[in-house]
């Protein structure tokens, strides 16, 4: 059994990885705790608090009980908030508090791109134009080119679990381009989880969404790299096995 633990700010889309748990099948658990995410804002000053290690190790001790192989801070806004150093420093500590593995969300898409091959991207984000900026100020530290980049000016995480199926696929569409090779859904807080394979048959190409690719880095992180089917390319193709700096 392999078990992944997450750590989830608040109440938006949280739902996805139950879902994610039942389409990934026998032999995977992937228990959540939520944390306080104080001000639900998606603003500097809020995010920086909303990621602060301390939020984020009293989550902890919801999911120490489940014996966990790997920990994921399933929040991209509040990771790459702090640049790639920081989110780095985030991720260490995590790690150290948890005792197993520990990555985030703004990683996991660094780390999906480079095992599908990717190197350019389109961004479709739901967060304020400020906000979307520090996701692709992160990205091209991590060597990923951005081709296009739109945000929908959305503030609070409860107002884009609200996005419906169809929103969520015109987004995508609306966020192509051609000289981008993977559209990348940024926020947690979109719902994606149950048409992850018809967001990329809109496109004809690799569709990433933040819940998708915190599960596969917390089952890379863990270990399990095997294929699977019906969660998009991504998952398809499998992992490979963490590096011991797996969140650099």
């Amino acid at each position: 059994m392999t078990t992944v633990g997450f750590l989830y700010p608040g109440h938006s889309a949280e739902d996805d990885y139950p879902l994610l748990e039942d389409l990934l099948g026998p032999g995977v658990r992937l228990p959540l705790a939520h944390t306080d995410m104080g001000e639900d804002a998606h603003r500097v000053d809020a995010l920086l608090e909303m990621g602060a290690i301390h939020r984020l190790t009293r989550g902890l001790a919801e999911l120490e009980h489940h014996g966990m192989d790997a920990v994921m801070w399933a929040c991209t806004s509040a990771s790459f908030i702090y640049g790639r150093r920081g989110a780095g420093q985030q991720a260490a500590e995590l790690a150290q508090a948890a005792g197993v593995p520990a990555s985030s969300t703004s990683f996991a898409f660094v780390h999906a791109l480079g095992a599908l091959g990717v190197r350019s991207v389109s961004v479709a984000a739901t967060y304020p134009e400020d906000v979307t900026g520090y996701f692709v100020r992160f990205l091209q530290e991590s060597e990923v080119r951005v081709a296009q980049v739109s945000g929908r000016g959305i503030v609070t995480a409860a107002e884009v679990g609200t996005l419906s199926r169809e929103q969520v696929v015109d987004l995508v569409k609306a966020n192509d381009h051609p000289d981008a090779e993977a559209v990348l859904l940024p926020d947690t807080a979109l719902h994606t989880a149950a048409w992850l394979d018809e967001l990329e048959g809109a496109v004809g190409k690799p569709v990433l969404t933040a819940n998708q690719v915190t599960v596969w880095e917390g089952l890379r992180l863990a270990g399990d790299t095997a294929p699977r089917t019906g969660l998009g390319r991504l998952f398809r193709q499998g992992a490979t096995p963490p590096t011991p700096s797996a969140a650099g």
